[in-house]
């Protein structure tokens, strides 16, 4: 097939490039007598997830550090940056970007669209009809798409349960680009990860994921900006071709197959 190749790229490299959502590891859960859960913790997480369920629409920038391990062991830690635009429950438009690759996605209620500037394809996913929050919760064992920061559409709902924390403790007040946030540190199967709550908005500041995926435990670190006042409008996240070539979608477990060549 003509195409076969860049849909695999495509697919490829935006999973290969994005941290593994909090909420989907699922490893063999630990004895519940050696569980030490802070409800005071829980219940700070809860209130987070409220105040970012009630938000009609933002816009979020977040400065990334992800570190990647050799076959050495040692570890490499590659800056980049995530931009959200949020309206409603049903779209959003997200550009991810590093020295190593540039991907932008865009969500319409309907239409998911994968897109690689820099390498002029596209790719699209059709008739899916559900919010936001149900295609993040589901891409990644659906459709092999692991979405950066995913957890900000799945705190505060069903998809994210507090019940099966291993361990929840509050660790101490800190300032976050000078904005008071109180620090949080939570553990569950398979990694942990600790998050930074405005004070004065509830909202998370700085996330941390460390992964007990890999022995060299690697993290990820974000910290994110926010603007909930300016509107975001519809145009701003529908997407325009512009000269791009369509390609065809292929999930991550077809596209394994096959070996990626270097690129953008």
């Amino acid at each position: 097939m003509t195409h076969a190749r860049p849909a695999l790229l495509l697919a490829l490299a935006l999973a290969a490039a994005l941290p593994l959502p909090v909420s989907a590891q699922t490893p063999a859960p630990v004895p519940a007598s050696t569980r030490t859960v802070d409800a005071d913790a829980v219940a700070a997480l809860d209130r987070m997830g409220k105040a970012l369920r009630a938000l009609p629409h933002f816009r979020m920038h977040a400065t990334t550090s992800t570190e990647y391990v050799l076959d050495d062991g040692q570890k490499l830690a590659l800056a980049g940056t995530v931009d959200y635009k949020v309206l409603g429950p049903d779209r959003f438009f997200v550009d991810i970007q590093s020295e190593q690759q540039h991907r932008q996605l865009f969500y319409d209620g309907k239409r998911l669209t994968i897109f690689a500037p820099r390498l002029k394809y596209y790719a699209t996913l059709d008739d899916l009809n559900r919010s936001s929050q149900a295609l993040l919760a589901e891409s990644a064992s659906r459709y092999g798409l692991e979405f950066p920061l995913a957890d900000l559409f799945l705190w505060g709902t069903p998809a994210f349960p507090t019940d099966g924390f291993q361990s929840a403790l509050r660790v101490d007040s800190a300032r976050i680009d000078g904005e008071a946030t109180q620090h949080y540190a939570f553990r569950q199967p398979g990694v942990d990860w600790q998050v930074w709550i405005s004070d004065a908005s509830a909202l998370p500041r700085q996330v941390v994921i460390t992964s007990h995926s890999d022995p060299a435990l690697p993290s990820y670190q974000a910290t994110l900006q926010w603007d909930t006042r300016r509107p975001v409008s519809a145009s701003e996240l529908a997407f325009a071709p512009d000269g791009a070539t369509r390609i065809v979608f292929v999930p991550v477990a077809l596209a394994a197959q096959d070996t990626p060549a270097e690129g953008n």
